[in-house]
């Protein structure tokens, strides 16, 4: 049995799996992020006098919402570098050869 193949296709579905995570969690932050401005700008404009505290706690909440995409790079960069589905195939490659 050829396991070369098997490894192969894991090793291109994590990628695919990798660039799903990233890709999502770019949007969703995106999408969080210009909808925190956004609410801000209208804050702003009703009562100018709370501008400042407000963007405190919008640049608070910017940051917040900007650590998904870097936990979901980690998460992409674990399953890619390490792949620990492949040493599990690997680990059963003496069963398959004898």
């Amino acid at each position: 049995m050829n396991i070369v193949p098997e490894i192969a296709a894991l090793q291109g579905s994590t990628a695919i799996a990798a660039a799903i995570i990233i890709s999502c969690s770019a949007l969703g932050a995106a999408i969080g992020i210009s909808i925190v401005g956004s609410k801000f700008l209208e804050s702003a404009a009703r009562q100018p006098e709370i501008a400042p505290t407000l963007f405190v706690r919008m640049l608070l909440i910017a940051g917040l919402v900007d650590v998904v995409p870097m936990i979901g790079v980690g998460v992409s960069l674990y399953f890619t570098i390490l792949s620990p589905f492949t040493s599990t195939i690997l680990s059963q490659l003496p069963q398959l050869v004898s």
